[in-house]
């Protein structure tokens, strides 16, 4: 193989593989990522057996061929190279010389034969797609990605539930102490589909999605990249922005969410959003290590934050809300709610409750347009 292409080009490419190439395995083929020169330029994938992304980059193709180098050693090395063209040649199907064209800089790697790369999973030409908006998914995780279960033993938590129907899209994640729902009305026809995303494939997903926004907007297109979504069997398949994105889904359960959300609140509290979360990282300088509690105490006009800890002291805070209802104390974690605060773009929140152990509900006082999101988060004992 010999080719030489752009280093902006490459890096681009590059850094999207190396995110996805498992270092870490006990297949240590999967740390590296696969070079291909073809008639289409040079191609570039990488895959953990659960995710794959792979992308194709413009190259003057002297010599095709293919080669598997270390995705972390290659992306260092790009990334050294100055400005402009890098050429890419292989000897012996397994030394790689990595060059700067019209410079001195040079490095050399050994690689695999590019047979031994595992073989990425294929879409299915007949299947039928679901086109959206990048932005419309970046928005979907950045609202319920906090609520995704960091704890892999739970797959069924340890991911987000998609779902499209015909006339909206919806994201529902829930670790068991909070969840959160965020859902948008589009306009087209749209197959009905519904998959559990496992969080490292929401986490690239989102930097994939922002990637495209961030090149639309630069270039300022003024029509936002579309994401061309397929299912096909245990696999879900994107394709974006020069890039072709597939992750296993979780054949699990999710919870059955709607239950958890109660119909109706006991009590409705309308709050500056900013003033409660400034109150509340304010506050949580003093909770505990362990808990991160706060105590919540609605009074009619305003909301009491109080925290302690035996290596902090104690912190107090008060915000003024629109309630009038009969006194009530409630825990939560600081931390759960700052998240939610954090998700939500409307200047007011709207926090129902019930009694001390009832999950509380947060919306926005105003949704956007075509658009709607809910939080719960479960009271703790403080």
């Amino acid at each position: 193989m010999n080719v030489i292409t752009s280093k902006k080009d490459l890096l681009r490419v590059l850094t999207r593989c190396q995110a996805v190439a498992d270092k870490r395995s006990t297949m240590p083929v999967l740390g590296n990522v696969l070079l291909e020169a073809g008639d289409d330029g040079l191609r570039l994938a990488a895959t953990d057996l659960y995710l794959a992304v792979s992308g194709t980059v413009p190259a003057e193709v002297k010599e095709p061929g293919s080669i598997a180098v270390p995705a972390r050693d290659l992306f260092d090395r790009v990334r050294m190279m100055p400005d402009g063209q890098v050429g890419i040649a292989t000897k012996d199907n397994l030394t790689t010389t990595l060059r700067a064209v019209g410079a001195a800089r040079r490095y050399t790697l050994r690689g695999i034969p590019g047979s031994e790369f595992p073989s990425l999973p294929q879409s299915d030409d007949d299947a039928q797609s679901i086109v959206l908006d990048a932005q419309t998914l970046s928005d979907l995780i950045a609202s319920t990605q906090c609520s995704i279960s960091e704890d892999v033993s739970r797959l069924h938590l340890n991911s987000a539930l998609f779902e499209c129907g015909e006339d909206r899209v919806r994201m529902v994640t829930t670790d068991g102490h909070r969840l959160s729902k965020r859902e948008f009305v589009v306009t087209g026809e749209h197959a009905n589909t519904t998959m559990l995303i496992p969080l490292k494939g929401v986490t690239e997903l989102k930097r994939l999605c922002d990637e495209a926004l961030a090149k639309s907007n630069k270039a300022e297109e003024g029509e936002c990249p579309q994401l061309e979504l397929t299912q096909v069997g245990p696999f879900a398949f994107f394709q974006l922005a020069g890039f072709q994105f597939s992750v296993k889904l979780v054949d699990g359960q999710f919870p059955p969410f709607e239950q958890i959300v109660p119909e109706t609140s006991e009590r409705t509290v309308r709050v500056s959003r900013q003033l409660l979360a400034d109150a509340l990282r304010a506050v949580s300088l003093a909770t505990s290590d362990r808990t991160g509690g706060v105590k919540v105490t609605l009074t009619p006009g305003k909301v009491r934050l109080e925290s302690e800890s035996p290596e902090s002291g104690e912190g107090f805070d008060e915000v003024p809300v629109e309630y009038d209802g009969a006194e009530i104390t409630l825990g939560f974690c600081a931390g759960y709610l700052l998240d939610v605060l954090g998700a939500i773009d409307s200047d007011e929140i709207v926090l129902g409750v019930g009694a001390e152990l009832d999950p509380a509900v947060i919306k926005p006082a105003t949704d956007g347009d075509g658009s709607s999101y809910l939080a719960v988060v479960m009271p703790m004992r403080v």
